[in-house]
């Protein structure tokens, strides 16, 4: 059996229909596990010319930032930022696509690849994630990441989402730096 290579990289213009794929055609349920009312999903046109529109930009005035997990360099998920406060914070979103993939502790090892990354290209001070407080493998992933839990609230997270009960997790540049800057 051949051993599986994970890596990353940015997002390309060629991904964003795959990307669009995965939130317009998933499980309805998997979708409201996640906390996305699939009312407020856009549709196809509307999410390739805002991921486009993203691309087109310079890296500093992007408002969303993605990159695309790979498993054997085929696209298996993605990480993105939204928003995105270049040299300052960035939210993160985590995402493997297909039901196969999850549950395997893939997630994990792909968050040693994307952490790193969003730290130093998007010259990140804090990196914040606020999934579900329901989805708890999103939870689990983040404290076993280094994370700190800062509080539990109700909030609208994101534009695709309902009102919710959302864990808020922090990783500090000192922290970062301390748990995977001499590991990578």
């Amino acid at each position: 059996m051949t051993e599986e290579v994970l890596s990353i990289r940015e997002l390309e213009l060629r991904d964003i229909d795959p990307f669009a794929s995965y939130w317009l055609n998933a499980d309805k349920f998997y979708l409201a596990n996640m906390g996305v009312d699939i009312n407020k999903l856009p549709g196809k046109n509307e999410f390739l010319s805002y991921w486009k529109s993203q691309l087109e930009v310079p890296l500093e005035e992007r408002s969303s930032y993605c990159i695309i997990w790979q498993k054997n360099d085929t696209p298996i998920g993605h990480s993105s930022t939204r928003p995105t406060y270049f040299g300052s914070e960035a939210y993160m979103h985590l995402h493997l696509w297909n039901n196969h993939e999850r549950g395997k502790g893939i997630g994990y090892e792909f968050m040693k690849l994307t952490v790193p990354h969003f730290f130093e290209r998007l010259r990140l001070k804090d990196l914040y994630c606020e999934p579900y407080a329901l989805n708890q493998a999103p939870n689990r992933l983040l404290k076993k990441s280094g994370f700190d839990f800062v509080k539990e609230y109700t909030t609208l997270p994101g534009p695709f989402n309902f009102d919710q009960q959302v864990k808020l997790w922090h990783l500090s540049r000192q922290k970062f730096e301390h748990l995977y800057k001499n590991k990578a």
